[in-house]
């Protein structure tokens, strides 16, 4: 009987929760509860889902609040995403939040690029010509936790798949040692990073 009522309970607070969110999931697909002044925009960056892909989801009809919307699945996990964040932290730290998006673009972006592993772990954890791609993965900031804004921006990039000027590197030009960096095409300069492709 101890059993039957914290199984009961229990199932009372998943769903009592759910509600609290206004995200339901069932077999077939995820919904969302539009909130009043809820933008595709605002929803695809809060939850980490390309915009193309929330819009496509939802035949870009508008949204009313009160009613719900189809949410579909990120294309990155929830691990890879907190992997992310940690390497974002770690390399934008007092870098302005655009910056920070820029990093994580950067890591969906070599994803995606076949010049470049195809997973996020591989992009982070590459190593080239015997070193690293990303220091904090060498000298062990990587393994810090990753502080709300970078787990922020990590939702943004995601939210920004498919739109973006492509770059594939970013650095710092005061302090990189590689004469090649320098030779790529300079897409953007944020903060005190260059980012480039």
């Amino acid at each position: 009987m101890n059993k039957l009522k914290k199984l009961v309970i229990a199932a009372g607070l998943i769903l009592g929760m759910s509600a609290f969110t206004g995200v339901t999931k069932s077999e077939a697909a995820t919904t969302h509860k539009i909130q009043y002044g809820e933008t595709y925009w605002k929803i695809a960056k809060g939850f980490g889902i390309p915009i193309n892909s929330l819009m496509k989801a939802n035949n870009s009809k508008p949204l009313i609040a009160g009613q719900n919307m189809i949410l579909p699945n990120s294309p990155i996990s929830a691990a890879d995403e907190e992997l992310m964040a940690r390497l974002v932290r770690a390399e934008a730290v007092g870098e302005p939040y655009a910056g920070k998006v820029a990093v994580a673009t950067v890591i969906l972006n070599r994803v995606k690029s076949p010049d470049f592993p195809n997973t996020v772990r591989g992009v982070i954890y590459q190593i080239s010509n015997g070193h690293y791609a990303f220091t904090p993965v060498a000298n062990g900031q990587i393994n810090q936790p990753a502080d709300a804004a970078s787990k922020r921006a990590v939702n943004e990039a995601i939210a920004l798949m498919g739109k973006g000027n492509g770059s594939l590197f970013f650095y710092n030009p005061k302090t990189a040692v590689s004469d090649w960096i320098f030779t790529r095409e300079v897409t953007v300069t944020i903060g005190n990073h260059r980012f480039a492709r």
